[in-house]
């Protein structure tokens, strides 16, 4: 087993800050050994000698071999400097829309301290707040950040339209982060979390939970060695919104009562405010403009995750088109087609990318065999020496059926997970970086929420991602960000 040099884990010292941890953990050791000089009568045979100090004696060592090891597990302090947590310690956790997604995002750091949970509807939350009684209980996470001092890491479960704020709260409160996808409600608060991420240097993971998966990187993998040769097209798709919810629908009129576990004020939070509807919780405020990202927001991280990683898809100059059904000012589309042609980068040539929902999908690949239908979600990879069809959490296979009598993955180049929230958990203890963080998840997000740019416009929009703007239609840049209600800001 290789051996890692003591600090390795330890986060980037930065000026003096390396030699300050050094000098507390010298500082710490001595104050160790004099207590147990003091407390169990060992000498120190050096002290009335000259020359360099020989330390205790094997007796004494045998004295107190079973008390010394109190003290094998170093203090937080001396290991990495203010705000790290080592292996040895629990991370303090709190979540934001502790029910729904919520719940299962808290199950799965469990082994830590639940030291708060925040909803703002009493009877989604239930049963995560009976699974963990000593966490305190608030409706505004606000409130939630401000007074929990202990809290070390976040989880942001909630809508999508409440992702941003509350993610930048926490971060610019130097807490690490975990938030579902997509990152957030607008191209604009994708940008701004990844650069204030970088700044605060905390650790950060997306809630793309394929991404972690052996099959996902297997497939990347494939398409990086050229199993397929060079991928030219792109084709993904999901079935949603199906009867999950509803889109390409008006505004309902009638203003029903607030149910009484629901505080729907908060709930509305930064979104403009409007009256109380269960058109629009606890599920299906996906449909909306003002509180959801459509079912390419929806599942479009999803989906889109390895052909944006496979294929650099971040790094290529990029345009993008949509074609729908008909829409509103409330709601999305029931089924729209978004095309994205990005440009060669080095030696890889241009590829498009191309996205269906709503009921719509791709021409059957001529590859796929008679009676095989395509998947509920998911994407197929069209090179100029074969074609791979990947369901949504399904391993790739190469089409037809057949070519995969015999074949034989690539070495891996990526390293397997132990799970995708248990890579945030690891790093947030000093591990190595988690792959979904929002250097890379945030731009991804980008790319997809541009996708309903696209819809909105309804025209042909290049893209200039460095300056984070449209350079062809103008009146297309007020879709990347919006205004917040008073009281709420990013």
């Amino acid at each position: 087993m290789t051996r890692v040099p003591f600090g390795r884990h330890c986060e980037p010292a930065e000026g003096r800050r390396g030699n300050l941890v050094v000098a507390s953990f010298m500082k710490w050791r001595s104050s160790v050994r004099k207590m147990l000089m003091r407390n169990f009568g060992m000498t120190n045979k050096a002290s009335n000698t000259k020359g360099p100090e020989r330390g205790i004696s094997r007796r004494d060592f045998m004295r107190v071999g079973a008390a010394a090891s109190v003290f094998t597990i170093v203090p937080r302090h001396v290991l990495g400097g203010p705000g790290h947590t080592p292996p040895s310690e629990k991370l303090n956790i709190a979540c934001i829309g502790a029910g729904g997604q919520g719940q299962r995002d808290v199950s799965q750091v469990a082994g830590e301290n639940i030291v708060a949970l925040c909803d703002v509807d009493d009877k989604q939350a239930a049963e995560t707040f009976g699974l963990y009684p000593k966490a305190n209980r608030y409706r505004d996470f606000r409130r939630m950040l401000e007074r929990e001092k202990s809290i070390d890491a976040v989880i942001v479960a909630t809508p999508d339209h409440t992702h941003a704020v509350a993610a930048m709260m926490a971060i610019k409160m130097g807490k690490h982060v975990y938030c579902e996808k997509p990152l957030t409600h607008s191209v604009y608060e994708a940008r701004q979390l990844t650069e204030e991420a970088a700044r605060a240097k905390v650790v950060t993971q997306m809630g793309i939970q394929h991404h972690s998966g052996r099959a996902l990187r297997l497939g990347v993998e494939m398409i990086r060695v050229g199993v397929i040769g060079d991928v030219r097209e792109v084709h993904l798709w999901t079935v949603r919104p199906e009867v999950l919810w509803v889109q390409g629908v008006d505004r309902p009129t009638d203003t029903p009562a607030v149910p009484s576990t629901l505080d729907w004020d908060l709930w509305v939070g930064p979104a403009p405010y409007r009256p109380y509807n269960p058109a629009y919780v606890p599920f299906t405020w996906r449909g909306w403009w003002d509180f959801g990202t459509g079912a390419f927001g929806n599942m479009g991280c999803h989906v889109m995750d390895l052909a944006f990683w496979a294929l650099d898809l971040g790094s290529r100059k990029v345009t993008i088109e949509a074609r729908t059904t008909r829409f509103n000012e409330e709601t999305y589309p029931a089924a729209s087609l978004i095309r994205y042609e990005f440009a060669g980068l080095g030696e890889s040539p241009p590829v498009v990318v191309t996205w269906y929902d709503g009921g719509l999908l791709p021409w059957r690949p001529p590859e796929l065999e008679e009676g095989r239908n395509l998947p509920k979600h998911g994407g197929v990879y069209v090179g100029d020496k074969g074609t791979i069809l990947v369901p949504l959490g399904g391993g790739p296979r190469l089409l037809p059926e057949s070519r995969m009598k015999g074949f034989k993955p690539p070495e891996p180049t990526l390293p397997r997970s132990p799970g995708h929230c248990q890579e945030w958990l690891d790093a947030c203890k000093g591990g190595p970086k988690p792959l979904a963080d929002f250097d890379y998840s945030g731009p991804l997000t980008e790319m997809v929420l541009l996708g309903n740019v696209a819809i909105r416009t309804g025209k042909k929009l290049t893209w200039d991602g460095a300056n984070m703007k449209v350079t062809n239609v103008p009146e297309a840049n007020e879709f990347l960000r919006r205004e917040y209600r008073q009281g709420w800001s990013l």
